[in-house]
């Protein structure tokens, strides 16, 4: 199956890169502004394998056109650029509205018993294999590449955590001495977070990331890409593990 998978892959990256595509990254995710040349060859090849193996879907009145899933896959691909991967392999569908939309989710009410609510949102992640993004959200995350705020790296975060076992804010690492340094770190700062918003101190961290372990990974990878020289001065530590981790170092791409 490997094989099959390779061939195929190698036929996909043999095509020419489409001209509406480019066009479309370009203009719609300014981050790719900010990669090397190398870096962007890369990741249209990013966006080639994911618009070939992943279904993209439109829901709630929006046209899924291939434009839509380039500015999509690329912001996605970000994540991959540099690592041995294997493309979300949990991954097969993504389904994109044209702005919030409303889902079921529950919640501990006053009295301290589960209650079911509707929620409104911008994404959200499905260890099952697929991805829930709003359009709006999209590319109110991508207009602005130094906010710390992109739906797109923080649900696929969630997807690079779903390729575990169990979701828990621990990524695909390889060696035992690399989780024992990841939870160190990680907890540390999961701890930190929450302090300042007990104490109501100013955080480079976005307090969601306090929910649990897998929205401290997905925040902190917002953080990472999008203001990385702030995440670098307040958490040292957290960013050196980012960097290896990602094989990446943001820092050097944006300006201070």
């Amino acid at each position: 199956m490997f094989g099959i998978k390779k061939r195929r892959r190698e036929r996909v990256l043999a095509q020419p890169f489409p001209p509406g595509w480019a066009r479309a990254i370009e203009r719609g995710v300014p981050y790719w502004r900010l990669l090397t040349e190398p870096e962007r060859v890369e990741l249209r090849g990013h966006v080639q394998i994911l618009l070939d193996e992943k279904e993209f879907v439109g829901a709630g009145g929006l046209e899924m056109t291939e434009e839509i899933a380039a500015i999509i896959a690329a912001q996605a691909g970000v994540l991959l650029l540099n690592r041995e991967h294997d493309y979300f392999p949990k991954l097969r569908s993504i389904v994109v509205y044209p702005d919030t939309y409303r889902a079921p989710a529950t919640r501990e009410g006053l009295t301290g018993q589960a209650e079911e609510t509707v929620e409104r949102r911008l994404g959200e992640s499905w260890a099952a294999g697929t991805v829930v993004l709003s359009w709006a959200g999209v590319l109110r995350g991508a207009a602005d590449p130094t906010d710390a705020h992109n739906v797109v790296f923080h649900e696929f975060a969630h997807q690079l955590d779903a390729e575990q076992p169990r979701s828990n804010g621990a990524p695909r690492l390889g060696s035992g001495r690399a989780y024992a340094a990841w939870a160190e770190h990680m907890g540390d700062a999961f701890r930190g977070l929450v302090d300042d918003l007990e104490q109501h101190r100013r955080t480079v961290l976005d307090g969601y990331g306090a929910t649990n372990a897998a929205e401290f990974f997905a925040v902190v990878t917002e953080t990472f890409f999008e203001r990385p020289h702030a995440l670098r001065e307040q958490h040292p530590e957290l960013y050196a593990l980012f960097v290896a981790f990602y094989r990446q170092d943001p820092a050097e791409r944006l300006p201070t």
